[in-house]
């Protein structure tokens, strides 16, 4: 790894992070309240989650609260999650900002104070193991995702097109040969491209050669099908905030609408 990457994606973080807290800054109680679609979340416990995973990440521990409802918990990282929003949920949505911008503001300059050999470090995230690093490229995406639930939950568009939106676009486009390959079940041989249009541009080649299902850079041969829709379709998708059926008609498909509409059905890959 080089110090670049590293610094960089701690630049992505932070302008993220000051990104949430400008959008909530001047929020009424009854906006800390909307309901996300984040089931059982409100736009404060989104921001109780983010405090949650960061304090736990810089060694400042979890709460040792337990939340009694875990209606929508799938797995022990879930768990854990929930019982960080639920310890919150009785304070006003502005003592959870204030306690997200001191959070946010230790970890930033305990990141920043941190040799390189931290970055390195191995350990264990979301997607297995790794290094500090990877972890935090995946905290730039969660934080990102979590910053556009609040935003479509109150209709404040923003932060669309930054540079956070594409790393996140870019992770959630790796799992796509999962998506088109294995759980679409493409045939043999054949290719589809995936179009999103915008704001996050990307044009998508997937070609399914002795059943694995790869990204290349030209096709041999015409696609059987493809697939459009724009970046923030794909990452409401691609995270299970809406299925491909909510989605219509923010989807359209070209060629074989049975295999796209398995693409779109099979999309969401989030644990």
């Amino acid at each position: 790894m080089s110090t670049s990457d590293y610094k960089k994606t701690l630049e992505l973080l932070f302008d993220t992070l000051a990104s949430i807290h400008n959008l909530c800054a001047d929020l009424t109680e009854a906006q800390f309240k909307t309901p996300t679609q984040c089931p059982g979340w409100t736009v404060q416990d989104n921001l109780s989650h983010m405090i949650g995973t960061e304090k736990s990440m810089g060694g400042q521990g979890s709460t040792k609260h337990r939340a009694t409802s875990l209606e929508f918990v799938k797995n022990p990282i879930g768990e854990m999650n929930e019982h960080e929003v639920d310890a919150r949920r009785a304070l006003s949505g502005s003592e959870v900002l204030k306690e997200f911008d001191q959070v946010m503001s230790s970890r930033r300059a305990q990141l920043e104070s941190e040799p390189e050999e931290y970055f390195t470090k191995e350990t264990m995230t979301p997607t297995g193991k790794g290094t500090v690093a990877d972890f935090l490229h995946i905290r730039v995406m969660d934080c990102w995702v979590h910053e556009q639930d609040i935003r479509r939950a109150l209709n404040i568009a923003g932060n669309q097109n930054s540079a956070s939106a594409e790393l996140t676009v870019d992770r959630l486009c790796r799992t796509l040969p999962i998506v088109v390959g294995k759980r679409a079940a493409t045939p043999e041989g054949s290719s589809v491209i995936i179009h999103i249009t915008g704001p996050i541009v990307r044009e998508i080649a997937i070609t399914v050669v002795n059943g694995r299902a790869t990204v290349v850079d030209s096709l041999n041969d015409s696609p059987i099908m493809e697939l459009f829709f724009d970046s923030n379709t794909f990452v409401e998708l691609a995270t299970g905030r809406i299925t491909a059926q909510e989605a219509l008609p923010r989807w359209k498909v070209s060629g074989d609408a049975d295999l796209g509409e398995r693409v779109v059905n099979a999309i969401n890959m989030m644990i």
